[in-house]
């Protein structure tokens, strides 16, 4: 590969020695890199000297690996989790390279910043990673990444299923046609006798009936074959165990406990429940000063749908609490201290639900918020039981 260019410029940046800082005798590298598809700009910060060091590399993002191998002393790298993926951070760590990925909703912005390029921003990422004010985010495995992906998959078919039964239905009522049978829509096979049966006056109108119906259960048939592969990844050595102790909780069964595995990943990343709540952003925002102290709304950062899973499964405590055939099954062969944290959220959540819903008078929604971000600490609790 040949050199590229670079530009140099000394005695910008300065470092003070306080806890948790770098001795900047020690000369490291700190470099921050904008990563696209077919240019990556990259920029360059050595402690001690303070030279700065900048180059837009073209090619994919591993070309930026050649680069960061040529920078003076020890190289410590960042770029910004988006659509390039991690296998910059993958292949720079098999090279010998400590590459971080940092969470773009952490990074500090100042409001009267109006300029934005992309070496600016490869600068900014460089500087910011020197004074340790970046917030990492954990690279997955291959396997675990693939696992996300087919998570994902499944979740993206279910708002497809979703918009071709409303589809479906807003078309009949438009006719006057509403299912009054027994039996949950969509769900029972009344319902599809039903659907079915029915012969619109309009030739344009049965076409377009047909047409909706097909695709809908062309989506079920795919939705069937995600759940059966959802179900054999369960089985898998690597996370069976763990998904087997999630499954002990009420209200999470094997697409839940797979949907959080994915898309937490590592759950000894955080050092206690509350961190997990805050990552899957179930924790309200805050905006105090002085002696007001206001909270609103929860912050809705991380994974939406890590989030939502843990909503759904919220409702499940309404009831109070007890161990059904069903949840004992999926209970059986599991290690009693898991069996024992499920029965303690039971009672907790149970409990909690009861106190905001009938004597606080919360509205429910916003009680299945709370209770789903207790639930997360419970969730957090058994991931961290030994297998």
């Amino acid at each position: 590969m040949s050199t590229l260019p670079c530009f140099v410029w000394r005695g910008l940046v300065t470092a003070s020695k306080g806890e948790g800082s770098v001795d900047v005798a020690d000369g490291i590298c700190f470099v921050g890199l904008d990563v696209h598809a077919r240019k990556t700009a990259g920029a360059a910060v050595v402690l001690g000297s303070g030279e700065v060091f900048r180059a837009q590399i073209p090619g994919s993002p591993l070309e930026a690996i050649d680069w960061m191998q040529s920078l003076p002393g020890p190289v410590r790298a960042v770029y910004e989790a988006g659509p390039t993926g991690f296998g910059l951070a993958r292949a720079a760590r098999a090279a010998g390279l400590e590459v971080m990925v940092c969470s773009p909703g952490a990074i500090p912005r100042q409001p009267g910043d109006r300029i934005k390029t992309d070496m600016r921003d490869a600068l900014k990422l460089a500087r910011l990673h020197a004074a340790g004010q970046l917030r990492p985010v954990t690279v997955p495995s291959v396997e675990l990444e693939a696992l996300r992906d087919l998570v994902r998959a499944r979740e993206d078919l279910r708002g497809d299923l979703m918009a071709a039964r409303h589809r479906i239905s807003k078309l009949l009522l438009r006719r006057g046609l509403v299912y009054a049978g027994h039996g949950h829509p969509w769900e029972s096979q009344r319902h599809a006798a039903w659907l079915g049966s029915i012969r619109l006056a309009e030739p344009l109108s049965q076409v377009v009936l047909g047409e909706y119906l097909g695709c809908h259960e062309v989506l079920l048939a795919r939705r069937d074959r995600l759940d059966r592969l959802i179900d054999e990844q369960s089985r898998e050595p690597e996370w069976a165990a763990l998904i087997g102790r999630l499954r002990c909780l009420r209200g999470v069964d094997t697409l839940t406990a797979v949907g959080l595995l994915s898309e937490v990943g590592e759950f000894s990343a955080f050092s206690h429940p509350k961190q997990l709540a805050s990552f899957l952003g179930l924790v309200p925002s805050e905006d105090s000063t002085g002696e007001r102290r206001r909270q609103g709304a929860i912050t809705k950062a991380g994974s939406s749908h890590a989030r939502r899973l843990l909503i759904e499964a919220a409702w499940h405590y309404r009831r109070r609490p007890a161990v059904s055939l069903t949840l004992r099954r999926r209970q059986n062969g599991q290690p009693p201290a898991a069996i024992e944290v499920a029965w303690r959220a039971q009672l907790r959540l149970s409990g909690r639900w009861a106190h905001l819903d009938a004597r606080r008078a919360k509205r429910r929604t916003t009680v299945a918020v709370a209770v789903a971000r207790e639930l997360a600490c419970f969730v957090w609790e058994i991931a961290r039981l030994p297998d």
